[in-house]
């Protein structure tokens, strides 16, 4: 009898488009797509740490080139992406958080958050997807979204709002550009340690918190990430759209 074959997780060929790239889950999600055989657009505002990610990626024979890239200028943005594209995959990891009690929640900085977590990841998944449409050919598009897209926490009103909008477009735009083969989901990750989230690790209370919501006993690391961003990218995931992927050690699932 013929059996049937697993798809290819591999990604050789592909061109991937990863905002947020200069550290934490971008940083890994770019250096997993390099691994799987993509060609990688490195894009954030530091420049100079992509410029070292970019040697690192070519020292172990992989292919990543650096661009200089804010999203929440949105303009600027559609036209490099239109420049250098089109991309197969993109992995939208360009976000930021400024937490406190929701009544001290001030307009600049929900302003602030607001511009790149939901305008700036919004606009991006567009022009990506332009140039795949304009293009003809199907796509992968991957927002890192996180856990506080489905439950709420203490101190992060402005984050969850923003999160939650993620999961909002990310749905729509799967259903409207479903029928081209242009596949839009996100990637929800528990707390990850990283230097941007040490400060929370810190404060006692909160590290408590963290341990006892995650049901596997401790926090993710980068590397949780880069095995889904692989496969959401990959032809293995070919019928997944729309689709929210939960990597949060079973915060959400009480």
């Amino acid at each position: 009898m013929g059996l049937p074959r697993t798809p290819s997780f591999r990604l050789d060929g592909k061109r991937a488009l990863v905002t947020g790239a200069s550290s934490g889950i971008g940083l890994a999600a770019a250096v997993a797509l390099a691994e799987a055989g993509a060609d990688i657009v490195l894009a954030a505002r530091s420049v100079d740490k992509l410029l070292a990610l970019e040697a690192d990626i070519a020292a172990h024979g992989w292919s990543a080139t650096t661009i200089s890239m804010d999203v929440t200028d949105v303009e600027k943005t559609a036209e490099n992406v239109a420049k250098l594209g089109p991309f197969d995959i993109l992995v939208n990891s360009a976000g930021l958080a400024r937490h406190g009690p929701a009544l001290e929640t001030n307009t600049d900085d929900f302003d602030l958050v607001s511009r790149t977590n939901i305008k700036g990841a919004y606009f991006v998944t567009c022009a990506v997807a332009q140039g795949l449409i304009n293009a003809n050919k199907p796509g992968s598009l991957i927002n890192i979204s996180s856990q506080m897209a489905h439950v709420g926490g203490v101190d992060r009103a402005a984050y969850c709002a923003t999160k939650h909008a993620v999961e909002g477009f990310t749905k729509a735009m799967a259903i409207e550009w479903g029928p081209r083969k242009i596949r839009v989901n996100t990637i929800c990750p528990t707390f990850i340690l990283t230097p941007l989230t040490q400060a929370t690790f810190d404060i006692p209370e909160r590290a408590a918190w963290i341990k006892e919501k995650i049901k596997l006993g401790r926090p993710g690391e980068v590397e949780d990430i880069m095995g889904a961003v692989v496969f959401l990218a990959s032809d293995a995931a070919s019928l997944i759209t729309g689709s929210a992927m939960m990597i949060d050690g079973g915060w959400t699932a009480d």
